[in-house]
């Protein structure tokens, strides 16, 4: 990789913290905060947020009839979620030890914490737990799935991909024979870093 490309990495990593750093003191905004793994918002805010809840009943009523619809679409694909998961899960369990490769923690991808919110009712409870899996699960399988690419074909596409993973960046350029032959050369890849 040129100095260039590295220093724009570098950059990059620079603006996440940054980034980091705004999402920290907009979170304080909010008052709300992690006790022993909780999170506790203040009473006032509690009652706020009670205040702005849509009571269910006049929610489903809004409801658009093409939306209630839609409803059987979206969570039929709770099954093939659920069998993704699992394969997921057993191919990281059986392959990650023999790779070296550091097991990815499903906590870190998924989180139900959206029904301590006290704006929502429970169709939009059920909705955000359905979101917070699904979305969650894909970041988990993606994970698992640049750590393996990381380890068997660290190669960029010839073509720019939307959304690469982070570990993306590091991979050797398309069409770089020697770069290539150097790392197979070295046996075994080391184990993927982030």
């Amino acid at each position: 990789m040129n100095q260039h490309i590295a220093d724009l990495i570098e950059k990059l990593h620079q603006l996440e913290q940054e980034l980091d750093a705004a999402i920290a003191l907009r979170r304080a905004e909010l008052s709300f905060q992690f006790e022993q793994g909780r999170i506790k918002f203040e009473e006032a805010i509690i009652r706020r947020h009670q205040e702005l809840k849509t009571k269910l009943w006049p929610y489903i009523r809004s409801a658009r009839p093409l939306v209630v619809l839609s409803a059987p679409f979206i969570y039929a694909l709770i099954i093939p979620l659920l069998i993704l998961d699992l394969f997921v899960s057993v191919y990281q369990a059986v392959c990650f030890p023999i790779y070296k490769i550091e097991k990815v923690h499903r906590h870190d991808y998924i989180s139900f914490d959206r029904h301590h919110l006290a704006y929502l009712n429970l169709v939009e409870k059920i909705n955000c737990a359905f979101c917070s899996y699904a979305n969650g699960l894909i970041g988990y399988t993606r994970e698992i799935a640049s750590l393996t690419e990381a380890y068997w074909c660290p190669i960029k596409h010839a073509k720019r991909l939307n959304g690469s993973h982070p570990r993306y960046k590091n991979f050797l350029d398309y069409g770089d024979a020697e770069a290539y032959a150097t790392k197979v050369a070295g046996d075994q890849p080391p184990p993927p870093q982030a």
